[in-house]
């Protein structure tokens, strides 16, 4: 009997294991395979960070944070770095140019401190090689932070305890680290990791439906255009300089990079800027004239390729821009607790 009961058993069907639903596959817009060839030909994906021959240090990072914040390297004690180019804005105030000491404002829009490390110079005529030696100008500038001279921020920075430990920890083979030189070094060391990877880096890096169809359809019109003769590479802009009104004038006194080089040849020529994060970063032009960014684009197409672009060709244009628009990464960026100035940091310049 138990025999016969085991034979039964034995053969009986095995329930059925339930199978999972395979997940849809996104569906992927031919137009993203036809471009891609196209775009990387012209962009390029942003790295991790945007280090040069020697990468930063922990500590050199860590310093320049708290440096990039720090309103005591100005005059007043009133104007830091991310007064004009603020992390929680990417990297600008939103202002046409930027109040500094006293409120004084110059006469260029103050640009995004996001990706700018892979541009061929800093500033809009190029003056500074590097974001180091960008770090060094506003310090000492009038208008801007205002300090008389080197020596005076490094009275500062030693009068600071805690920076005698941080500038020992982040240049540990120097005799006297608190340096002007190392001060920006280390401002530079924080700036070359604000990147902002956005969707177009994961297109670029062969994720076909990272793009919407109105996005593709904008870089289509963008590169049909012509507009990647000047924005390309990684910052898409940054890699060149041109003159402003190539093809049709455009009124400005700025005499650009002319003016910089006392050469007339050069007269209104300015940093190609970069298109990352374009639309977070307004008002746009050298000068903050220019409001909106559909117009922005609308005089680039008239001034730079004499094209009357269309209405719908700036709205598809800048549907495109949006996806240039990257992510923040708020734990790097977060504004460290100021070191504490204890009593021998020199009093704030009432002139």
């Amino acid at each position: 009997m138990t025999f016969l009961l085991m034979i039964a058993c034995s053969g009986a069907p095995e329930p059925e294991t339930p199978v999972e639903p395979a997940e849809a596959e996104p569906q992927v817009d031919p137009l993203a395979k036809e471009l891609l060839p196209k775009a990387q030909g012209s962009f390029k994906a942003l790295p991790e960070r945007m280090d040069g021959e020697t990468p930063a240090t922990q500590a050199q990072i860590d310093l320049g944070r708290q440096l990039y914040y720090d309103a005591r390297l100005s005059k007043n004690q009133d104007v830091s770095c991310n007064s004009c180019h603020q992390l929680d804005g990417y990297g600008v105030d939103g202002e046409p140019t930027s109040p500094g000491h006293k409120g004084q404002r110059g006469d260029r829009n103050s640009p995004t401190s996001f990706n700018a490390a892979v541009h061929i110079a800093q500033f809009w005529d190029g003056r500074a090689a590097t974001v180091e030696e960008q770090a060094k100008g506003p310090v000492l500038n009038p208008v801007e932070m205002a300090m008389p001279d080197e020596a005076s921020v490094v009275a500062v920075l030693k009068s600071i305890p805690e920076y005698e430990t941080a500038f020992k920890a982040a240049f540990p083979d120097a005799e006297d680290p608190i340096t002007y030189d190392n001060m920006a070094a280390a401002i530079g060391a924080f700036e070359r990791g604000l990147v902002t990877p956005a969707p177009i880096d994961a297109y670029l890096g062969g994720d076909l439906a990272a793009l919407s169809t109105e996005e593709l359809k904008g870089m289509q019109t963008f590169l049909e255009v012509g507009c990647q003769t000047c924005h390309m590479g990684v910052a898409i802009g940054g890699t060149q300089y041109r003159k402003l009104g190539e093809r049709v004038p455009f009124e400005t006194e700025d005499k650009g990079l002319g003016a910089l080089k006392g050469d007339p040849n050069q007269d209104f020529m300015f940093k190609v800027p970069s298109l990352r994060n374009i639309e977070k970063t307004g008002p746009y032009f050298h000068d903050g004239s220019v409001a909106t960014l559909s117009e922005a684009v609308t005089l680039m197409g008239k001034h730079q390729l004499d094209v009357e672009l269309s209405e719908q060709q700036v709205s598809e244009i800048t549907t495109f821009l949006g996806a240039l628009t990257g992510s923040v990464d708020a734990e790097y960026c977060k504004q460290p607790e100021a070191f504490a100035s204890g009593e021998k940091t020199p009093a704030p310049d009432p002139s």
